[in-house]
């Protein structure tokens, strides 16, 4: 069994994670690098504290105490407005001191929000595209059924 920690954007703190657990159910966005077949559990899910991040110091022991071996750090950093400017020091930091591999995305991005972004200059300076290839490599079907 797979046991992951998923981190969401501040921002977003309210979010009830319907979009994210509903792709590890269906294996879809960052969980495909999961095969169906493996059972994954998700030990802990908590939100980065809000700019700069503040929980990014402490919320990675807990769910590596409670048997994380990846954390995902979610979509919503990639495609929030505008998107998240300390997600490489993040994934960094977790990688360094927690010695546990991150994940950038959680579900697949929805299209509408890909869609706009990259009409947007941000979106190629920030270089969102190369961080969250994975993400990026989705059926447009699969993200347009995540609108």
């Amino acid at each position: 069994m797979k046991k992951i920690g998923i981190i969401i954007c501040g921002r977003y703190q309210s979010c009830g994670g319907g979009k994210c657990f509903r792709a590890l159910r269906e294996r879809a966005g960052a969980f495909a690098a999961y095969p169906r077949d493996e059972n994954v559990e998700v030990v802990g899910f908590a939100n980065c504290g809000g700019c700069p991040g503040g929980n990014i110091e402490y919320v990675p022991a807990e769910m590596k105490k409670n048997g994380a071996q990846a954390i995902h750090l979610a979509t919503c950093f990639v495609v929030g407005y505008p998107p998240c400017q300390n997600i490489r020091k993040f994934k960094e930091f977790i990688e360094t001191v927690y010695g546990l591999p991150v994940l950038i995305g959680s579900h697949p991005i929805p299209l509408k929000y890909l869609e706009n972004h990259e009409k947007l200059p941000f979106w190629k300076q920030t270089k969102m595209d190369e961080i969250a290839a994975g993400l990026m490599a989705e059926d447009r079907r699969v993200m347009e059924d995540y609108n």
